[in-house]
């Protein structure tokens, strides 16, 4: 099969194939199962951008801000990111273009001078209800192919993933 051949799922099994006979590599489920997350999240999250978020001039990591700061704000623009798994400095670029629009208020934080402190104005409010109306709709129609059982099957199979990355030398944000 040429490379013009492959689809995605042509080219995982073309990749354990290879991984296993060529390299010598035993593990190809776990790479089956990795490949088949993110390929998954990225084509979910893709679709949520381009079809809620970009139409109304928005950004998926945009967003995130929004929705963590809507639903536990006010709080600190740190715990924005542990939350919303950006870096500091990726909260920061961002809220500055969502302050400017009208979207977002900070103030100074409670504890120390240098902490900001992230809230939503009337307006983004208003925009994350109704952003979130349309996301929601969009997530039900992804979600809806799988039975409620597999949907919480499927939670419970990710937060799993989730949960025990401990109990190896895992590199990122929480």
């Amino acid at each position: 099969m040429s490379a013009g051949d492959l689809d995605f799922w042509s080219f995982v099994e073309l990749a354990n194939k290879r991984l296993a006979e060529e390299f010598g590599f035993k593990h190809q489920l776990a790479t089956e199962v990795l490949l088949t997350l993110n390929r998954a999240s990225n084509i979910v999250t893709y679709d949520l951008e381009a079809t809620v978020h970009r139409p109304r001039g928005r950004s998926w990591s945009g967003f995130r801000l929004l929705f963590v700061t809507w639903l536990a704000g006010p709080l600190e623009a740190k715990k924005a990111a542990e939350l919303t798994g950006m870096s500091r400095a990726a909260v920061s670029n961002l809220m500055k273009s969502l302050v400017a629009d009208g979207l977002l208020e900070r103030a100074p934080g409670e504890h120390d001078g240098r902490s900001v402190l992230l809230s939503l104005t009337e307006r983004g409010q208003a925009e994350m209800i109704e952003v979130f109306r349309a996301q929601n709709e969009r997530e039900y129609e992804w979600a809806s192919v799988l039975t409620e059982a597999e949907q919480r099957i499927l939670v419970m199979l990710l937060d799993k993933l989730i949960t025990n990355r401990d109990q190896f030398d895992v590199r990122g944000r929480n």
